[in-house]
């Protein structure tokens, strides 16, 4: 085999074998396939396609170029994965949850891409939490306190790895084989016993409309089931944040209230009843609950009555983080030094955000990165969004910015009264959960 064969095959539109998908991948991984074939490999694909055998072949062959987890554990392996979105920082809350359930739930995260912000970031917030976890370590975690959330080794399909950086610069990222592929061969990597998938749609997300967001959860939900993981995808709301703030700091602050039952704002529960959703499914797949409702009142129970947050704590500190983190949270976390309130214009109704401009705005704060070296400030963010259909007045508080310095948090307000749009009318309202797929 060699990869300029491969490469004529797909050019053609003939459907490559199992074992030519897995020599390519093993080359990815190994460099025997150079960037340029990488590059013509991704093109080809996304002009022409994969039908589902291939997709899965692909898929399975760039979770086996590294290495494969293996468990030997009192209860299912669970995982779940976010096509991304603004702030989304759901699994903060599913993992502790699950846990807390009888799951085991060892979840390889991603960082900041885009306008999203990533879980790793999120959870770097808080002091001395590392994510940077080694393999034997990471299986100690899970065995002792049910969750750990991480960063992929640089063994976790390394194919992937090596394909995504020249997907990015060969505007093939948008490609539905290759995006399942990618996301799929980090997650089976893992084990898992059951997925749920989570696949956003709306002004915040990557997928702006019901099609593509269900021609993703589709392929998804089929690649996975194929490779024996049985798998479900929500296909759920993201026209505004899950909580009233965007930046890593402030949204652990937001993982915390919920975690504690402090309510802070009228889309608090938007997060609560997404992770109960969730839950619910996973656990259902797992076998864990008879149906998806009994698990959506277990998830909610662990919730209500704080022990996700107790287990959350006790993953912080297995993962370097302050001890008692769910009693003193306050104290650890990074603080802004300016916070500048962003004031309506005029009176009327909140009836748009547009979620990506705003992540792009905690992006241009620092709280993201515009190249990969970028450091993340973890405290500047925004807060206090108002939540879609508020009635308010001129002059009334719209969100508050926190920034590094004051001309950083000037600059950000016109940029947040533009993406907050203020009208006569109240909109209609989107269920939070759109469509089940699986």
């Amino acid at each position: 085999m060699d990869a300029r064969a491969v490469i004529a095959r797909l050019r053609q539109k003939e459907i490559p074998t199992a074992e030519e998908l897995s020599w390519f991948a093993e080359g990815l991984a190994s460099g025997a396939v150079s960037d340029a074939q990488a590059g013509a490999f991704a093109m080809a694909v996304c002009l022409n396609g994969l039908p589902p055998e291939a997709r899965s072949a692909l898929t399975l062959a760039m979770r086996d170029s590294g290495d494969v987890l293996t468990w030997d554990l009192p209860g299912p392996v669970v995982d779940k994965h976010s096509t991304g979105g603004v702030g989304d920082c759901v699994s903060l809350l599913l993992a502790p949850a699950l846990a807390e359930c009888g799951a085991f739930v060892p979840m390889i995260s991603g960082r900041g891409l885009g306008h999203t912000g990533g879980t790793l970031d999120k959870l770097e917030a808080i002091p001395g939490l590392s994510t940077q976890v080694a393999q034997d370590r990471l299986a100690g975690i899970v065995a002792d306190v049910g969750c750990a959330i991480v960063g992929a080794t640089a063994r976790i399909a390394p194919a992937d790895k090596r394909l995504y950086a020249v997907r990015d610069v060969t505007a093939t990222v948008e490609s539905l084989d290759l995006i399942t592929a990618s996301i799929l061969s980090k997650k089976l990597a893992a084990s898992p016993e059951a997925l749920v998938l989570d696949v956003k749609i709306g002004s915040g997300a990557f997928m702006k409309t019901a099609e593509e967001a269900r021609a993703l959860a589709t392929s998804l939900v089929e690649t996975a089931n194929a490779a024996g993981c049985p798998t479900q995808a929500l296909i759920t709301d993201m026209n505004q944040p899950l909580v009233p703030s965007l930046g890593n700091a402030l949204e652990v602050a937001e993982v915390m209230r919920a975690l504690t039952g402090v309510q802070t704002g009228p889309t608090t529960g938007s997060i609560i009843d997404i992770t109960v959703a969730l839950g619910g499914a996973v656990l259902r797949q797992a076998g864990l609950v008879e149906s998806v409702e009994a698990g959506e009142a277990q998830i909610a129970a662990t919730l209500a009555e704080g022990r996700a947050a107790e287990r959350f704590a006790k993953m912080v500190a297995a993962q370097g983080g302050p001890v008692g983190f769910a009693e003193k949270w306050q104290r650890f976390l990074p603080e802004a030094p300016v916070i500048l309130e962003v004031t309506a214009e005029h009176a009327g109704y909140v009836n748009a955000i547009d979620g990506e401009a705003l992540g792009l705005l905690v992006v241009r704060l620092g709280g993201g990165r515009m190249i990969e070296s970028d450091r993340v400030d973890p405290a500047v963010g925004i807060s206090d969004l108002l939540a879609l259909g508020t009635k308010i007045a001129k002059g009334d508080v719209i969100a508050r910015i926190h920034a590094a310095h004051t001309d950083a948090a000037q600059d950000a307000m016109s940029a947040l009264r533009a993406a907050v749009s203020i009208a006569p009318a109240a909109p209609d309202l989107l269920p939070l959960v759109h469509e089940r797929i699986g």
